[in-house]
């Protein structure tokens, strides 16, 4: 029972959202209609964009490169500063969870072995808005992304130019804060020995461009599918089994209730009622409660106006522990090393993702009103 437990804890979103389709299911029936809830093409270049970022940090390139990195700035502010900016771009490239996942480890390990862990919290929760906000630029930065951008058929230009200004505000505010937070104290930071396979980093290099050109609609995703399901099953079947199975779980899960609300009359008026208040701002208070992709996947069976939702669900992300899933990926490494730091992190953590979120709220109805 207790392993039971734990794994709930775990796998909190999936286990609520498995609930949720769940009880929907008993007010609409399985029928065919089910069939037209998923989109096949979200999950697929989910999916492949999780497996080569899983190849790529098996070959253990991001240490490497971020070690590099690291190893050039010799100042707390400094080091934190690289650290956060690393895991910005990670989050650009893959997916503000997997960016997470990759670059907490280094930088409580930076902190840790220069004898600096008092800045464990906030290097964490700037992390965490770089990985949250700076993920919204690229249409698989962000696992709603991908989701919206092929919901709704999103043209590239039509989608940079939505979230351009947030992306670049966020940014702003982001390298601020490390600016003037963390103190410009010496250190010095001790380099790792790190070999990485130049020829399957190529291949793996291709294989994260093969993904990307799936999410862009440049290569037809069944296509793209086969080819790096095939190459990874030859060359890194860890990659392939180390996928995040729960998230694309959490994704049907997810659609399956969504679907299910969209057809309840009395839900649809509701969330009609709702969203004609403005659609950024409900999707980004929606995010508060139910988290940022199911608020995605949910809102969007009721609007058309999917810029408005995309903005609102990526800055929606800031705020609440639970408005993103990434953040909870946070919490969990830190309390891993700081165990009895949970409460000082959390209030940490809320002051600053409240402020991140009322600022770009403001801003982004500043410039669409």
């Amino acid at each position: 029972m207790s392993k039971v437990k734990s794994w709930c804890r775990a796998n909190a979103m999936l286990v609520i959202s498995l609930l949720a389709a769940v009880v929907t299911a008993f007010f609409v029936p399985p029928d065919r209609d089910y069939l037209g809830y998923y989109d096949l093409k979200t999950l697929a270049c989910l999916f492949c964009v999780l497996a080569v970022v899983g190849a790529l940090r098996d070959l253990h390139i991001f240490s490497a490169l971020s070690q590099r990195m690291v190893h050039t700035f010799s100042t707390v502010r400094g080091v934190c500063t690289a650290l956060v900016v690393i895991t910005m771009f990670g989050s650009m490239l893959l997916t503000n969870d997997t960016a997470l996942l990759t670059f907490l480890p280094l930088g409580w390990f930076v902190l840790s072995s220069t004898g600096q862990e008092k800045h464990t919290a906030l290097l964490f929760i700037l992390q965490n808005c770089a990985a949250n906000l700076c993920g919204m630029i690229t249409p698989f930065g962000n696992p709603q992304n991908l989701y919206l951008f092929s919901y709704y058929g999103l043209s590239t230009k039509t989608f940079f130019s939505a979230m351009l200004p947030p992306f670049i505000l966020s940014t702003v505010l982001i390298l601020l804060c490390c600016l003037v937070l963390f103190p410009k104290e010496q250190l010095s930071v001790p380099e790792a020995q790190v070999t990485v396979d130049s020829c399957r980093a190529v291949i793996y290099g291709g294989l994260f461009c093969l993904a990307v050109a799936m999410v862009l609609r440049l290569v037809p995703y069944v296509l793209g599918l086969t080819v790096i399901v095939l190459a990874l099953w030859l060359l890194d079947r860890h990659a392939l089994k180390t996928v995040d199975w729960g998230l694309l779980a959490t994704f049907a899960a997810f659609f399956t209730f969504s679907g299910n609300l969209a057809r309840m009359e009395p839900v649809r008026v509701l969330f009609a009622r709702l969203l004609s208040h403005g659609t950024m701002l409900i999707s980004a208070l929606t995010c508060q409660i139910i988290s940022n992709v199911p608020a995605a996947i949910l809102l969007s069976r009721f609007t058309q106006d999917a810029c408005g939702l995309l903005v609102g669900v990526n800055v929606g992300g800031a705020g609440t522990l639970v408005a993103s899933l990434a953040s909870l990926i946070t919490f969990r490494e830190y309390t891993h090393h700081v165990p009895n730091g949970g409460k000082q992190f959390l209030f940490l953590f809320s002051g600053i993702s409240f402020a991140f979120l009322t600022i770009l709220l403001a801003a982004m109805s500043f410039l669409n009103g």
